[in-house]
């Protein structure tokens, strides 16, 4: 069973006409124009979220130096007397 739900979209006048257009064009309602184009842009990969976690490094006893995703894990590795001294 297919549910609908109506809303009312506020679009300038420029960008509902040329949607209208578009959609006339491929011979669409401006409805399933819409529609697609939502769909479309919501399949897309979110663009402010990072990717992938950032890279972690660890010396020769494979401790970790930082963790930059951790604010008190970096913290707690510049309050070291090694990482002052350097």
């Amino acid at each position: 069973m297919l549910i609908c739900m109506r809303t009312t979209l506020n679009l300038s006048d420029a960008l509902a006409s040329e949607a209208r257009a578009r959609a006339a064009i491929e011979g669409k309602t401006f409805t399933s124009f819409i529609e697609e184009a939502l769909r479309e842009r919501l399949a897309k990969p979110d663009a402010s979220a990072p990717a992938s976690p950032l890279p972690t490094f660890g010396d020769g006893a494979h401790r970790l130096l930082i963790d930059l995703d951790d604010a008190d894990s970096l913290w707690a590795v510049l309050d070291e007397p090694e990482a002052r001294d350097s």
